[in-house]
């Protein structure tokens, strides 16, 4: 028999959020910058892997991320992540599927790797989350082992309990071995359905 699951763990951008990347697309776009050259420096790059992680892992602070980003990418740092993010907004049907499972009894946890910890809306979090881990206050991020350890920790429920959602699929991996079952989140109309059937409770009406 499968463990039951009494814990939800959850992604923040990309997941509690509409699409990172697409917001990512249209900030190129309004500065004329080719969208692909964005994408190839996070994944090509090792010097903006460096940046990207350091920012992630709190070790750097914005304007040092913008600065140096900026010059690889020939843009303006001024507003650099803002900008990137604009088109970043909440998705409502994910963040009332977390309210609802935390109400129904889920232990439900935030793990983040945080482009700056001001930028989540911290006032929604006790109504969401029992347990929140961040890269940017811990020192680490994605997809260490630690992260997931922590989320379940600080939610107050086993690993093997736990169900795991991320826009990312690397960053399922560790989950996986902790013994977590695993969504791979590409919208609210799949995602929603399938934790429901893990965790046994209705999120939606």
């Amino acid at each position: 028999m499968p463990e039951e699951r009494t814990g939800l763990l959850i992604d923040w951008g990309g997941v509690l959020t509409t699409n990172l990347f697409a917001s990512f697309h249209a900030y190129c776009l309004s500065v004329e910058l080719d969208p692909q050259a964005l994408v190839g420096r996070f994944r090509e790059d090792p010097e903006a892997r460096e940046l990207l992680i350091a920012l992630e892992k709190g070790e750097i602070d914005e304007p040092t991320f913008e600065r140096r980003f900026a010059a690889l990418l020939g843009v303006a740092p001024d507003g650099l992540i803002d900008g990137l993010f604009t088109n970043v907004a909440p998705d409502l049907a994910m963040l009332d599927a977390v309210r609802r499972a935390h109400a129904a009894g889920i232990r439900t946890g935030l793990v983040s790797n945080s482009w700056g910890v001001h930028r989540y809306p911290h006032e929604l979090f006790d109504e969401l989350f029992d347990g929140v881990v961040l890269s940017g206050e811990l020192g680490i991020r994605k997809p260490s082992r630690r992260m997931y350890e922590l989320g379940a920790e600080r939610a107050g429920v086993p690993a093997e309990r736990c169900v795991y959602v991320d826009d990312l699929p690397f960053n399922l991996t560790p989950a996986e071995k902790l013994g977590m079952a695993t969504v791979h989140h590409t919208s609210a109309d799949t995602t929603i359905p399938e934790l429901e059937r893990l965790l046994g409770v209705p999120l939606q009406d």
